[in-house]
């Protein structure tokens, strides 16, 4: 009975703690979440059309690895790289798929 109580102690403890990985994708708006910018055309480029999907119409900046498009907890890190492909250092939050950005650089 004690070894069942500390196990799930010790796994109450250890759930929250997510480790860092490494996301690559496309930091585009969620108005346009596969980085195709050609319906909107709210700019000459992928990066603008993302700058102005944001800031004129309150979408949030999302990294799409060419399946699935994730929230990005940091949009001013984000914006900086509007159209570009980025490698994101952070953790994911499954259920709101947000990542929690530590770092974003661009991809070689």
């Amino acid at each position: 009975m004690k070894t069942l109580f500390l196990s799930l102690i010790l796994g109450a403890v250890l759930l929250p703690l997510q480790t860092s990985r490494q996301f690559v994708g496309v930091v585009t708006d969620s108005m346009c979440p596969k980085a195709d910018h050609s319906q909107m055309r709210m700019g000459s480029t992928s990066a603008e059309c993302a700058m102005a999907c944001a800031n004129a119409h309150g979408a949030s900046y999302v990294l799409y690895d060419g399946k699935e498009a994730f929230n990005l907890s940091d949009p001013k890190a984000a914006e900086k790289f509007a159209g570009k492909k980025v490698s994101v250092t952070g953790t994911l939050d499954a259920k709101t798929k947000t990542i929690q950005v530590k770092s974003i650089a661009e991809a070689k």
